[in-house]
């Protein structure tokens, strides 16, 4: 037998190993195949996808906005950047920073000294970003990012710097308007928001602390988040995993054909930079603004006139709900195109305009986005039967505040009953409340906690849906009540006409 040295024997197994390779390679080729092929309508992924196409066209439309803010405070206000204040990143101290923690974001560059949360700005200057929407100026932006400006200049992909005339913005759903005098500028096309569902990928660009046209990319986590911090009522979010910074606001979301559909704007972090959840406002949404302000400088919103929450679980039998979807009337403002329409509290919205109610939290949205004097439908729920009342919106004046459902207040004892006396109602107060009849006045509330919502001259009009008429009617309903069972009291007052949910002593 022929000795095999060393070298010869490290050959043979290095070879002996490539054709194992080789086989098992070929081996798992047909099943590679199949996998790729994919069978009945299962989604395959077939690689990573390469953005650099799509952003080489989309960049020289992308711009970078500076704000010289006249009067700001050193104290900013909930929604800005992350212990952000017009002298830099981190001035606000810890506390401030975890209880903002639904915050829109500035980016602050300055040459220098960049730290662990990027370089700093001067006092008084806010960077963002922001897209041009016209060959002849229009570039679009968010209004936090040039609220309060006295100078706003806008930086083009080509190095000019143009000084920028604000035509408008709507804080409401945080959205501005600028305008440039250049002619034959690079605009970026208006995708469809409407069309967009989670999974898919997406892209953003902008200028987080102050680097330039910076492009990161992820995908759609969830549709039609609603704001955390209860300002922009009428945006219905986007969120996406794409990482956002301080100066990214304003930049546009892109889809994969590089159309616009969203406005980068907010993010939800507990340490002041990105943290894997970031929202926009989806373009539809903002050129529904963007309409109005070149039209008329101002945007103007249809209003309901309804205090909405969330269905309370507790009382899904009573209302005739199998599942918790809707939105439960709390309250109806007097004179309202709710109160109009025949609206009740204790109804739940189901339907807009034939679009489904899951959360109370969809419908502003879809009544923002009408105008006043709007004709609209509205599907409710009442007493476990279905009808859709005929409604025309009015002008939006101010915010309906949203309802806890089944809010509870405490009860005394069994002398005061619920923790208030009643008495009939006076001329002065039907006249004050246009009640032509029914109902027993308030005389005395005695206790504090009740006090906060309930007043002497608020009149009840029901008790557990029963009209009481006079002090014997109420005595009487109330009477029925037993010991730890829910009363609810329909109130009205000067603003509205809203139920109460107490609990019997």
């Amino acid at each position: 037998m022929k000795h095999i040295t060393p070298v010869s024997r490290f050959l043979l197994g290095f070879f002996s190993c490539a054709v194992l390779v080789a086989c098992w390679q070929q081996a798992q080729q047909p099943a590679q195949a199949q996998v790729a092929a994919g069978t009945g309508n299962s989604a395959q992924l077939t690689g990573l996808p390469d953005f650099s196409a799509l952003v080489e066209r989309a960049t020289p439309a992308v711009v970078s906005i500076e704000a010289e803010i006249g009067g700001r405070s050193d104290t900013e206000s909930v929604g800005q950047g992350p212990g952000l204040q017009p002298g830099g990143p981190g001035s606000q101290d810890q506390d401030e920073q975890m209880e903002e923690f639904f915050r829109r974001f500035f980016g602050q560059p300055m040459p220098g000294r960049p730290g662990p949360q990027g370089p700093q700005s001067p006092r008084g200057t806010s960077f963002g970003s922001g897209f041009i929407i016209s060959k002849d100026g229009y570039v679009l932006t968010n209004h936090h990012v040039i609220e309060g400006a006295s100078k706003i200049t806008v930086h083009l992909d080509d190095r000019r710097e143009l000084e920028a005339k604000l035509i408008g913005s709507d804080p409401s759903t945080d959205v501005a308007v600028l305008k440039v005098k250049a002619d034959g500028l690079p605009v970026l096309s208006i995708g469809d928001s409407q069309a967009l569902k989670p999974g898919q990928w997406v892209v953003a660009i902008g200028s987080p602390f102050g680097f330039d046209r910076s492009v990161t990319a992820g995908i759609v986590s969830a549709m039609g988040r609603p704001s955390l911090d209860g300002n922009q009522r009428y945006v219905p979010f986007i969120q996406t995993d794409v990482a956002i910074n301080r100066g990214n606001s304003g930049g546009p979301l892109l889809n994969t054909r590089g159309e616009v559909i969203g406005i980068n704007s907010q993010i939800f972090s507990n340490s002041g930079g990105y943290m894997g959840v970031s929202f926009a406002i989806p373009i539809q949404t903002a050129m529904n603004a963007v309409d109005q302000i070149k039209a008329t400088g101002t945007v103007s919103r249809g209003q309901l006139g309804v205090q909405i929450g969330d269905v309370p679980t507790d009382e899904l039998d009573e209302l005739g709900l199998t599942k918790a979807e809707g939105a439960y009337v709390g309250g109806v403002l007097n004179g309202s195109a709710a109160a109009n329409a025949g609206i009740r509290p204790g109804d739940v919205i189901t339907a807009f305009n034939g679009q489904p109610i899951v959360k109370s939290s969809d419908l502003p949205p879809m009544v923002g986005a009408l105008k006043p004097g709007t004709k609209a439908q509205v599907t409710i729920l009442r007493s476990g039967r279905k009808q859709t009342l005929p409604v025309v919106l009015s002008a939006l004046d101010q915010a309906a505040p949203a309802v806890e459902p089944g809010r509870t207040a405490p009860s005394d004892n069994a002398a005061a009953k619920i923790g208030f006396s009643v008495e009939a109602v006076t001329p002065a107060t039907r006249s004050r409340l246009a009640l032509p009849s029914g109902g027993v006045q308030i005389a005395q509330v005695n206790q504090r906690a009740l006090s906060q919502v309930i007043a002497k001259g608020d009149v009840v009009l029901e008790v557990n849906g029963k009209g009481v008429n006079s002090v014997s009617d109420f005595n009487a309903e109330m009477a029925r009540i037993k010991s730890g069972d829910r009363v609810r009291l329909l109130i009205r007052n000067n603003e509205s006409t809203s139920l109460l949910t107490l609990t019997m002593p």
